[in-house]
């Protein structure tokens, strides 16, 4: 039984007519081939669409998640307070929602790795309800009227592997501990009363979203402060409390409350603008990894330019040669370019189709990074401008580039001579071998006429490939050398040891520093007394910089330390915000004004009232100056201690502690690791998957055009290789002319894209570095370097092992007479 033929249109029969008619054609006899192509497409434009939709999902997490959650504009800080500052709060004009709770955080059990999960007691039904109104991810509130029900956050369900439904239990400190307690939320083991708790709900708000690496949060009801109010803040409420609040008219409310703040209580309350510190970081973090994704979605569309292309100009050249004949029977020029593009323009919709629903699929696991942590809807999400627009676009470039490749083949002319390689001349003036010589003529001349093949794309293809495995390796290794070296965010400081707070000391703070810097383990320690002070508008911690012994290594982007009194080297925000630089002037002061000359500016160590990048380093007359008019002599007194190369601090936290405990008579004083690592130690982590990412497809990209084009050659220039076999070329000659090519092609990749990697991996490094910020150091990859000529090499000559085979193979009888 046979096929019904197609029928051949009339001579004068309509462009649908011949259109169809060659459609069914194609579509019985290249099927296969038109299914490459859609799923080719389906490929490159989902890989597109997903990153492009990613990177405009994680830009927004940040703000879609404060918007949603009713978050609050400011955290307010009180040395000192009671219910009548509180209510004094609450009734200033600004205050739209305020919620209260102790600073203190306690330990969870059951939360495995080591790593402890904190519990925050709310003192009031407020939150939740009328601010940082969180998004539910599973189950509910918790009942404001129980103690054993709380709600986590992901991580935390993530960490500890519970979710609704499951217990924890939550350890308080006992009265005793909660009023000598040296560090809120430090210390010793709670020794208070263990709350067996149900998780009810996990939950995600502003305030409570999570920072990569962390173990998230475990969030009480108002009724365990309400029960237990003893064992969290102490017999006289030792602990002192602080609050959320939202501005009516948000950050641009703040100057005014803050007065409204000093009028109503007598006193200068800290506070800190949550839109503009943390919000804003957020913001920054994740327009970094959008701005990633970006540049890794353009990239992989102009490596889908060229793949499909290739694709389109084969199939092109192929269908107009079929199509040529039938201007006999009366189908005209343009009727043939359309009917030669039909098949590829169908095949490129039905891609373009799937490609969306992919990235549809795909959006389940974005955004990516510290964004996924800010998303307050997670999970499938279709970005209908960018699936509409961007599958629109891929479908006119589909079918216009079809189009063109159709004509281009129909219009093809004369053979014209193709250019000639120095390289190519070079190699055949030096005597070296025919099979050499040819190979290098293969890989860097396009040759002429039918046998005529395009060598710059896979020139570009393997300099691209060598360039993005060598950025990668270097950014990489920039994000390695930073991940693992808090000195590039200015935490020189390995270990702290608390010695006050709120203008009291727990020990005698001269000795005990120098008792510690007599330790052989300790490089340097410095005496730092924190307070808050305002300047032009903005509100920052200052530190002494007052070494016991050898100074404490601070890094600075520029300029040099305060030596001298009224000199002060700033943080990188607090400088960008008082809009000042070296030589500039500051004044602040709690009583008489100050004026200080910025002497440099760089980082500081991250604590509990600031990031490093905020605040200023002082000597100790200028910062005795500065306090002199105010309520408290420091907010925070800590030590800082450095380490020597080599050191590990947890084998000599015992011995330190061991030495202070002498100074304070036996009582124990915590020494241990920095209270709060800066995030961005974490956080920077997260970009490193996106250029390894990029890497591996650029080093695809060149894989597949050193393929195609070695597979090209033996195709297109085999009447040039019979040729050379009937004038006494051998088997073994010819495989070596593709293998020469397939080595000449990585050879210009890896002198091209070395150079090229390295530079683009540093500059992007450094990019990342100023936006971070730390401490930019030129990263190098030696390992990459050794490995990527000897790998280059060996993936290409990998790949020309069909087309050398190929080449030894030809029957050299039937291309000549075919020829």
């Amino acid at each position: 039984m046979h096929r019904a033929a197609t029928p051949l249109p009339d001579g004068g029969g309509t462009g649908f007519g011949w259109l169809s008619f060659w459609l069914s054609l194609e579509l019985r006899r290249r099927l296969r081939s038109l299914a490459v192509l859609a799923l080719l497409v389906a490929f490159v434009s989902g890989t597109v669409l997903a990153a492009v939709a990613a990177a405009r999902r994680g830009d927004t997490a940040a703000n879609r998640l404060a918007a949603a959650t009713r978050s609050a504009t400011v955290v307010i800080r009180p040395i000192d307070s009671d219910a009548r500052f509180w209510a004094a709060i609450r009734a200033l004009p600004e205050v739209e929602a305020l919620t209260t709770f102790p600073a203190m955080a306690f330990g969870v059990d059951d939360v495995p790795d080591g790593r402890s999960g904190l519990t925050l007691p709310p003192a009031d039904a407020d939150l939740f309800r009328t601010i940082e109104v969180p998004v539910i991810l599973d189950g509910r509130l918790p009942d404001p009227r129980r103690v054993d029900e709380v709600v986590v956050t992901p991580l935390f369900r993530e960490v500890s592997g519970k979710g609704v439904g499951e217990r924890v239990t939550l350890r308080l400190t006992t009265p005793e501990q909660a009023a000598a307690t040296d560090r809120p939320g430090g210390g010793t083991r709670p020794g208070g009363p263990a709350i067996p708790a149900r998780i009810v709900g996990v939950v995600r708000s502003s305030w409570f979203a999570e920072s990569p690496g962390g173990a998230g949060g475990v969030i009480a009801s108002p009724a365990l402060l309400a029960r237990y109010r003893a064992d969290i803040v102490g017999p006289h409420d030792d602990i002192p409390f602080e609050g959320l609040a939202r501005l009516k008219g948000g950050s641009a409310a703040i100057p005014a409350f803050r007065a409204h703040v000093a009028a109503a209580t007598g006193s200068y309350t800290d506070m800190e603008d949550l839109d503009a510190m943390v919000v804003a970081h957020r913001r920054q973090v994740n327009g970094y990894e959008s701005a990633s994704l970006m540049i890794f979605a353009a990239v992989a569309a102009a490596a889908a330019v060229v793949l499909v292309g290739q694709a389109m100009a084969r199939y092109g050249t192929a269908a107009m040669a079929d199509l040529r004949p039938l201007t006999a029977v009366g189908m005209t020029p343009r009727q043939q370019v359309a009917a030669a593009s039909a098949g590829p323009a169908l095949a490129g919709t039905a891609g373009v189709l799937l490609g969306a629903a992919a990235a549809v699929v795909a959006s389940n696991w974005t955004p990516i990074g510290s964004a996924a942590l800010h998303e307050p809807a997670p999970g499938l999400d279709a970005d209908v401008p960018v699936l509409t627009l961007g599958g629109a676009l891929v479908v006119l470039l589909v079918g216009a580039g079809a189009a063109a490749a159709a004509a281009i083949a129909r219009a093809a002319g004369p053979a014209v001579a193709g250019r000639r390689s120095v390289i190519a001349q070079a190699a055949a003036g030096a005597g070296l071998p025919l099979p050499l010589v040819v190979g290098a003529r293969f890989a860097l001349e396009p040759g002429r006429g039918r046998t005529a093949v395009p060598v710059r794309p896979a020139l570009v293809g393997a300099v691209a490939g060598v360039l993005g495995v060598m950025a990668a390796s270097t950014f990489s290794a920039g994000v390695s050398d930073a991940a693992g070296n808090p000195a590039r965010f200015g935490q020189t400081q390995r270990l702290e040891v608390y010695l006050g707070f709120g203008g009291d000391d727990v020990v005698r703070a001269a000795p005990l520093l120098a008792a510690i810097a007599r330790d052989p383990a300790v490089a340097a320690v410095n005496d730092s007394r924190i307070s808050v002070v305002q300047a032009g508008g903005a509100t920052f911690p200052v530190l002494t910089y007052d070494p016991v012994g050898e100074p404490l290594p601070a890094v600075l982007l520029e300029g040099r330390l305060p030596e001298r009194p009224g000199e002060i080297a700033l943080g990188t925000v607090t400088a960008a915000q008082l809009r000042t630089r070296i030589g500039g002037r500051v004044t602040a002061g709690g009583g008489e004004p100050v004026v200080m000359t910025v002497t440099g500016v760089g980082f500081l160590p991250s604590g509990l009232q600031s990031g490093y990048t905020q605040g200023g380093w002082v000597t100790p007359a200028t910062y005795d100056r500065l306090v002199a008019g105010a309520p408290l002599p420091f907010m925070w007194h800590v030590g800082h201690i450095a380490l020597r190369p080599g050191t590990d601090p947890a084998a000599v936290v015992p011995r330190l502690g061991a030495a202070a405990a002498t100074v304070k008579d036996g009582d124990r004083v915590t020494v241990g690791l920095p209270a709060t690592p800066p995030p961005q130690i974490t956080e920077i982590r997260d970009i490193a998957a996106l250029p390894d990412l990029l890497g591996g497809f650029l080093a695809l990209l060149s894989a597949g055009a050193t393929g195609h084009a070695l597979a090209t050659a033996v195709r297109r220039r085999r009447f040039d290789l019979a040729v050379l076999r009937a004038l006494g070329m051998t088997r073994p000659q010819a495989r070596l002319i593709l293998v020469t090519q397939a080595s000449v092609l990585a050879a210009v990749g890896v002198a091209a894209g070395v150079p090229l990697g390295v530079a683009l991996g540093r500059t992007v490094w450094r990019a990342a570095a100023d936006q971070t910020p730390l401490q930019y150091v030129p990263p190098s990859a030696p390992a990459a370097l050794l490995l990527v000529a000897p790998a280059a090499l060996l993936v290409a000559n990998l790949l020309a092992v069909w087309p050398s085979r190929a080449a030894g193979r030809l029957r050299v009888a039937t291309v000549l007479a075919a020829e």
